[in-house]
């Protein structure tokens, strides 16, 4: 674990996207286990890929019109147990960090992995999110 310190900016920069973070097994399992309609979960990291890639391209694909229900984030390596928790709603997945997940009524339906994210600048990774958004999202708004 990083010291917390170092990690507040980079909690920060979902926060401000409206994205709510859980930080415990306990708060995981009160948004995720009977939730209807449409959730994004972001698994944060300190990770380059997180802080040049993914958070960028979340913040860029929130600006689009369709956009899921609820939104959360977790962050791997400094909050072990919420992020262990929230990785058993991605069903058939393995543990990436960072990554992505689209749940509609509590089932995965899309998930954007390390490998996803690592390799692609941000502007394609959130015309991916805008286009899951939209299929998965739109007639929820």
């Amino acid at each position: 674990m990083y010291p917390e310190i170092m990690v507040i900016p980079m909690r920060e920069e979902l926060k401000r996207l409206g994205i709510q973070e859980l930080k415990t097994a306990a708060e995981v399992d009160r948004e995720l286990a009977a939730q209807q309609g449409t959730a994004m979960v972001v698994v944060n990291s300190i990770c380059g890929c997180a802080a040049g890639r993914m958070r960028p391209a979340v913040r860029m694909a929130l600006q689009h019109s369709a956009k899921p229900h609820r939104m959360y984030t977790v962050f791997a390596g400094q909050d072990a147990e919420a992020t262990e928790r929230a990785r058993t709603y991605f069903t058939g997945r393995r543990p990436s960090s960072p990554s992505i997940a689209i749940l509609r009524d509590g089932q995965l339906v899309h998930m954007l992995e390390r490998s996803d994210i690592e390799h692609r600048d941000s502007a394609d990774i959130a015309t991916e999110l805008k286009r899951v958004f939209d299929q998965h999202c739109a007639a929820a708004v």
